[in-house]
């Protein structure tokens, strides 16, 4: 007997099927002798890049680690009391062990396919539920990605959403008292589509001129507390609608939106319980009036039933969604921030409603503790009604305040020369208070008189009465219902996720390790330089890795999901053409095939889409390429394509597609989420790409956690540099230079030391073997399947890239089984489903990464081999469609321990199709989900527990 040695290595840990033995198992289904000879027929020559990456050897996970330490140590804690929309928070350890840093929860996917994704579903219902009584509105989505973000999605829906003839074309309002962020980002997204933002004092009135819409935030940044009814219904009566950005832990206290008569609420949910990551990643919020759910952005969960008619959770209005309208979107947002939304969720049932509104109680105690304090010593305030935020007027003596508060492990907010803002927080001490006190050169602290929160802004509606809400005081109930609640889903540490398109390979324990550490976590966005060298120095070894990788010169860390990163790229090449004088250049070609979000995103960067035919080999259409950029040749601003292609082959064409787009004065956008399949072997800033976004939480192993957190970077040339993404604290630049595209400079930097963990655990040949390995199990798959379920796309020597597309429309037609049938029965195997209808009806996009090992791979392929013969089942009469298990899938437990059982086959062929299985079995919670009735019948919160015990 042979013993395999143990990986020495962690790129022998992270690849899955390094034994040589599985490898040449897998070359001979395939037909060929080695992996090189297979890499050199899939890829085209023209592409290949000349030389290895530029990387430094792959570091083994000890010393990794010590590297981070090592930067870790460069940052500096502080008592952060910067404020600005990012606070303190702690993070109850129950919830950041066993949710932030469990795999159950960090592994998962989107919940597309609902049933076996109860338990976030459920997870996510909570937090939707907690923001609607908060802001006193009855929908919110879960989740947006940042508040700033968060406010312009609000601003563009206010834009489609006014009927008002009068008002719809009218000027957006911002309140100067709005985040100096948010200000930033509206404005880019303003200029892009050509409307009107004037920022103005609403405080004193609205200004002359038609409004669509205004936008006010409670508590503003100066920390003022206003009673905001009066301008609401100014707003109203002038037709205009009205978002208010605000802060949840506040409204424990102070009237809510919805009950001012506010039609939309947005914000922030990083204080509840999400650390300040160095500005991310934090859930944002929407909350929207009746008849606004239709059209709001973000994922929407809802209540339907399942085939028994129990009460399940599902994506509720899906056909909202960008990557479904494509240049029809509303919006382009994909991913959301489904892990901190979800740790939001668990933060507010971990407190209930009484926990929350003494930590607000708390929390402006110790604002009105300093602002006495501070008053008797002489000090002017900015205003007298405030909830966490004392501004503060020190006329010519900002700095030295600032270095005093600093020179004791303080932070504060450096508004001018002469004003200086201190936001308390639930971490705020009285030690700190009297430190601050100190640094302001006041006396010691004295008690809380006056400052009192005015009697009409009072809140007095009851909020978070659900059970959820009111039931799990003790850790152990809390630890039992987090448990219970990722019981209830498949996620990647329990079975392989073969998504096409979305890449879940492992995201290794060492890589996730640092994310937590408060040297990382604890750090403001917005704190001094030299408390944050440790972060920066990470930030620039990750973007200098991914250039190198991607072969373009600049890379930019801050759009906080993929289709951010799109977004910022479009508006580099519009930045690049305006600069060069060539205004009318707005064309940006699409293939037919792309991605949803691309259409989407190109539409925010204010160009128009032109879509480009597919032939039928998969393949962009010359043809009708060629027309399409000699019609638009003086217009045309970009092509979008996605390499490899969305159906999963490298098109031999694509340097000439680039050259041609090229010689007609427009750029090329290369599309980055396949980059799993070039890493190493080609770069799309040699064979022709200007810019690309990349998906770091695809190819560089960030984990999807439930639907988020995402990162997008945006990759350019060097000729497209001056426009890559601005930072957002500062004013964006009219010239369409440094346009801020998220809240904070590194947008999701918190996730970020993943990736850049990733990427030394590799070094550039563990990185090269993995895309080698990913097309290995990709074509492995492809050949072992293609006799049962055809393979619809190859390219040369009738490979694939590292996915493939399993046509199933031949079967449907002859059968009646559907693609969505195999998706829903692979449930019972113990399977996430592949990729369902994407990028063509009636098909399932297979992607098995280069994560995993051959039997499980073989386990996947033996599942859907038993599929097609139960397909074989319904063609030869066995049973009809409408009962086969197919149709009846997925089974759960009291499914088939119901005496009343009459289905046309055996319970042991619903729950134990295949052996193994009688062993490791995994029931969904619900059977298969009515769609269409949870849409008619539109819940999106916490139903009441009597819905299940009937």
């Amino acid at each position: 007997m042979t013993v395999q040695s143990s990986p020495t290595t962690f790129a022998d840990r992270h690849i899955g099927a390094r034994r040589q033995a599985d490898i040449e198992t897998m070359l001979k289904a395939v037909g060929y002798d080695s992996v090189d000879g297979l890499v050199d027929v899939a890829v085209p020559d023209s592409i290949r890049q000349a030389r290895p990456l530029a990387l430094k050897d792959a570091l083994s996970e000890v010393e990794v680690l010590a590297e981070l330490r090592k930067l870790a140590g460069k940052n500096k804690t502080a008592v952060q009391m910067i404020g600005q929309g990012y606070y303190d928070t702690v993070t109850p350890a129950v919830i950041r062990r066993n949710v932030l840093e469990a795999p159950a929860w960090y592994t998962a996917y989107t919940p597309y396919q609902p049933e076996i994704s109860q338990g976030r579903l459920e997870a996510l219902l909570n937090f939707q539920t907690m923001v609607q009584d908060l802001v006193g509105l009855p929908i919110a989505n879960a989740s947006l990605l940042d508040e700033a973000t968060a406010v312009a999605e609000a601003v563009l829906m206010m834009r489609r959403a006014n009927k008002n003839k009068e008002a719809h074309d009218g000027k957006t309002v911002l309140d100067a008292d709005v985040m100096p962020q948010t200000i930033a980002v509206v404005k880019g997204r303003a200029e892009a589509l050509g409307f009107e933002v004037e920022v103005a004092d609403l405080s004193k009135g609205l200004p002359e001129g038609v409004i669509n819409g205004i936008v006010l935030q409670q508590p503003g940044v100066s920390g003022r507390v206003f009673n905001h009814a009066e301008v609401i219904k100014a707003a109203k009566e002038r037709g205009a609608l009205v978002t208010v950005a605000a802060d949840l832990l506040a409204l424990t206290l102070i009237t809510p939106p919805g009950e001012q008569g506010a039609d939309i609420a947005v914000g922030s949910t990083q204080r509840f319980g999400v650390p300040l990551f160095f500005g991310g990643p934090h859930a944002a919020y929407m909350a929207v009036a009746k008849g606004l759910e239709r059209s709001m952005p973000g994922r929407l969960v809802g209540v339907s039933k399942d085939d028994a008619g129990l009460p399940a959770y599902r994506l509720a209005l899906q056909t909202r969604e960008q990557h479904i309208r494509r240049e029809k979107a509303t919006s382009n947002i994909c991913t959301a921030q489904a892990l901190l939304a979800i740790v939001s969720s668990f933060y507010a049932v971990y407190h209930g409603p009484d926990g929350l509104k003494a930590i607000a109680e708390r929390t402006h105690n110790h604002a009105r503790t300093l602002a006495t304090t501070l008053q008797v010593a002489g000090r002017e305030l900015a205003t007298e009604t405030f909830f966490d935020t004392v501004t503060v007027s020190v006329p010519g003596k900002a700095a030295k305040v600032i270095a005093a508060a600093e020179a004791r492990g303080i932070n504060l907010r450096h508004i001018d020369e002469d004003t200086i803002g201190v936001s308390a927080d639930e971490t705020t001490t009285p030690e700190v208070l009297s430190a601050i006190a100190v640094a302001f050169g006041a006396g010691p602290v004295v008690e809380a008189k006056g400052f009192d929160l005015p009697a009409e802004v009072l809140r007095t509606s009851e909020f978070m009465q659900h059970p959820v809400f009111n039931t799990h005081r003790s850790e152990t109930q809390l630890l039992r219902y987090i448990r219970r609640l990722s019981d209830r889903d498949l996620a990647l540490d329990r079975t392989m996720i073969p998504l096409g398109s979305c890449t879940m390979k492992l995201n290794a324990t060492a890589e996730m390790e640092a994310i937590s550490w408060p040297e990382f976590a604890s750090i403001h966005p917005f704190a001094p330089e030299s408390q944050t060298v440790g972060w920066r120095e990470l930030i620039s070894g990750l973007e200098a890795d991914l250039a190198e990788i991607t072969g373009y010169d600049q890379v930019s860390l801050q759009p906080n999901a993929g289709s951010q990163g799109e977004l910022a790229g479009l508006l580099a090449i519009r930045g690049y053409h305006r600069a060069n004088g060539d205004t009318q250049r707005n064309i940006c070609l699409i293939p037919a095939s792309a991605h949803g979000t691309n259409a989407a995103s190109a539409v925010l960067a204010g160009m128009k889409v032109v879509v480009v035919a597919t032939a039928a080999d998969g393949t962009i259409d010359h043809t009708d390429l060629d027309a399409k950029i000699e019609a638009n040749k003086d217009a045309l601003s970009a092509i979008m394509i996605t390499y490899p292609s969305t159906h999963g082959v490298y098109d031999a064409d694509v340097t000439e597609i680039c050259e041609a787009v090229h010689a007609a004065g427009g750029q090329v956008y290369v599309d980055g989420a396949n980059l799993n399949a070039l890493v190493g072997l080609a770069q799309p800033g040699k064979f022709g790409g200007d810019v690309s976004h990349l998906n770091l939480h695809k190819t560089f192993c960030i984990p999807h956690g439930g639907g988020g957190p995402g990162v997008g970077p945006v990759a350019a040339k060097a000729h497209l540099a001056p426009f890559m993404p601005g930072d957002a604290n500062k004013a964006a630049h009219q010239d369409g230079t440094g346009v801020a595209i998220s809240a904070s400079n590194f947008g999701s930097a918190g996730v970020l030391p993943i990736s850049w963990a990733y990427v030394k655990l590799m070094g550039g040949e563990g990185l090269k073997e993995a895309t080698k390995s990913a097309l290995l199990a990709a074509n492995y798959v492809a050949a072992r399947l293609n006799e049962y379920f055809p393979v619809l796309y190859t390219g040369e020597g009738g490979l694939v890239a590292h996915e493939c597309i399993l046509d199933l429309r031949e079967l449907t037609a002859r059968t009646g089984v559907t693609a969505e049938d195999v998706a829903k029965r692979l449930i019972d195997y113990g399977f996430h489903a592949p990729t369902l209808a994407f990028p063509v009806a009636g098909t399932l996009m297979v992607e098995p990464t280069e994560s995993e090992d051959l039997a499980e791979i073989d386990r996947f392929i033996d599942a859907m081999i038993t599929i097609r013969k139960e397909i074989d089942q319904v063609a030869n009469g066995d049973f009809s469609v409408e009962n086969s298990p197919l149709r009846h899938a997925p089974h759960t437990a009291s499914a088939v321990v119901n005496t009343d059982w009459t289905r046309e086959y055996t319970r042991e062929q619903a729950v134990f199709p295949v052996h193994h299985l009688k062993q490791d079995k995994y029931f969904p919670p619900v059977g298969r989900i009515d769609g269409a009735g949870g849409d008619r019948n539109l819940i999106c919160s916490c139903p009441p527990l009597s819905e299940f015990e009937n």
